[in-house]
């Protein structure tokens, strides 16, 4: 199983998510986006944009390190990784 970490804020959007942990089978990045799609309707559509891309204001690592494919998110994830989910807010 992957074990999936959220900035605080994504609860504002998705507080079924919130007070959980948050588990899902995958094998890449993209299962991983796919499984929480599932749990969390439209959370994929707040993370990607319409070609499927990470968003410019998100960040994805596994473990310590930001995913290198924010195109196609073929990034591998094995039982055990933790995948952190990071949504920057910006504005004055």
């Amino acid at each position: 199983m992957i074990t999936l970490q959220f900035t605080r804020h994504l609860f504002s959007f998705f507080p079924q998510l919130e007070g959980r942990v948050v588990q899902v089978e995958a094998q890449s990045v993209a299962e991983v986006v796919r499984a929480l799609e599932a749990l969390a309707p439209g959370i994929g559509f707040y993370l990607l944009d319409e070609l499927g891309r990470v968003r410019t204001h998100v960040n994805i690592f596994v473990g310590p390190d930001r995913i290198r494919d924010r195109k196609t998110l073929s990034d591998r994830v094995q039982p055990g990784d933790t995948v952190w989910i990071l949504q920057a807010l910006s504005g004055g």
